[in-house]
C-alpha cells in the first residue's frame, strides 16, 4: 500500500469487509468552524455516515502520514490546535515532508481519497473561482482537481462569496459534470437556489451511481460535482445572506484580506452578521450532504 497511507483501524476493517466508505475533509474542523462546534459537528457527521451503512474517513495529514479515519484524539487536535496548515495539492509534498499538522482541503481531500481508493467525499461546499478572478486570477485548486481526479464530491454547491456563473463555466470547460439532488436549480451553499441550473438533476443514490460508473467506465478520468441543496427549513433567507455577502467582501477589499485567506475571513465575518445563524445552516448542510454521500457510496458498493 501507499507509503504514506495510515488508515485507522475502523477504515481498515470497512477495507477489508469490503465496506462502502466516504471520505471527509478536515479543513472544515481546523479553519471553517469555532471550536467546540467544529468537533461536535465533525463527530455528528460521521455518525450520519455510519447509520446510513457505510464507514467515515475523515482525512488529515498528522505524524507524516496521511491518515485515512480519525481517533477522537486526532480530531480534538485539528478542532483545537492553532498550527494546523491548509493543505492544497501544492501543500501536500511539504507538510508531509516537514512533519507538520495540516488539514486538508476539497482539493486534498480528493487526492487523499483517491490514493486510498475511496470514490466518495462529503464536503460542505466546494471552492470556485473568486469574483474579481479577471484581473487576480484567484482561482480555487478544488476545480483544477475535480477535472482530473475521478472522486465525486458531494456539497451544497459553492459559497455565494465566489462568482457561481464563472465557477460553473470552468467547470464545463474542463468536462466536470454538475449533477444536483431533487431540483434542477444548482444551490449556493447557504440558499438553495443559485440563479444558475446543474447540468443534469440525478435524483436518487442508485442512478447516480449508475452515472458515475459509466463516466468512469468510459475512461472519463475527472470527478463528479453532487450538488444536494441544504434543507428548506435550515436555509437562509438568497436576498439577506446575498447583502451580507457583499458588505463582508467590501470590508475583505478595504483590509487587504487576498488568497487563502479569503474565505475564512468571509465565513467567519458572514457568522457574525447574521447572528450565528449562518453557522448553524452550514452545519445543517454538511449533515445533510453526509447522508446523501452514504447512501451513494452504498450504492456504489452493491453495484459493484
Amino acid at each position: 500500500m501507499h507509503q504514506y497511507l495510515l488508515f485507522s483501524p475502523e477504515v481498515a476493517a470497512a477495507r477489508a469487509a469490503g465496506k462502502p466508505v466516504v471520505a471527509l475533509e478536515s479543513t472544515i474542523i481546523s479553519h471553517g468552524m469555532p471550536y467546540p462546534q467544529n468537533v461536535q459537528m465533525a463527530r455528528e457527521v460521521e455518525q450520519i455516515i455510519r447509520d446510513g451503512g457505510a464507514v467515515p474517513a475523515t482525512i488529515a495529514i498528522i505524524g507524516g502520514k496521511i491518515c485515512i479515519g480519525l481517533s477522537d484524539e486526532q480530531l480534538e487536535l485539528l478542532a483545537t490546535s492553532s498550527d494546523a496548515l491548509k493543505v492544497s495539492r501544492r501543500d501536500l509534498p511539504y507538510v508531509l515532508a516537514q512533519n507538520r499538522l495540516g488539514a486538508t482541503t476539497v482539493a486534498a481531500t480528493m487526492i487523499c481519497a483517491e490514493l486510498a481508493g475511496i470514490q466518495v467525499f462529503v464536503t460542505g461546499g466546494i471552492g470556485g473561482v473568486h469574483r474579481g478572478a479577471e484581473t487576480s486570477f484567484d482561482i480555487s485548486a478544488d476545480l483544477q482537481e475535480l477535472a482530473q481526479t475521478s472522486v465525486a464530491v458531494v456539497c451544497a454547491g459553492v459559497k455565494s462569496i465566489l462568482d457561481i456563473g464563472l465557477t460553473l463555466e470552468y467547470l464545463e470547460t474542463h468536462g466536470v459534470p454538475v449533477i444536483s439532488v431533487g431540483q434542477r436549480g444548482f444551490p449556493a451553499f447557504f440558499t438553495r437556489e443559485s440563479g444558475f441550473n446543474a447540468d443534469f438533476q440525478i435524483d436518487t443514490a442508485a442512478e447516480q451511481a449508475a452515472f458515475l460508473q459509466t463516466k468512469w467506465a468510459l475512461g472519463l478520468k475527472g470527478g463528479v460535482v453532487v450538488s444536494n441543496p441544504v434543507p428548506a427549513a435550515e436555509a437562509m433567507p438568497k436576498e439577506e445572506i446575498d447583502r451580507i455577502t457583499e458588505q463582508a467582501l467590501l470590508e475583505a477589499d478595504q483590509q487587504g484580506i487576498s488568497g487563502k485567506h479569503v474565505t475564512p475571513f468571509l465565513l467567519s465575518r458572514i457568522k457574525q452578521l447574521t447572528g450565528g445563524r449562518s453557522l448553524a445552516t452550514n452545519i445543517a448542510l454538511v449533515k445533510n450532504n453526509a447522508r446523501c454521500g452514504a447512501a451513494l457510496a452504498v450504492a456504489m458498493q452493491s453495484t459493484h
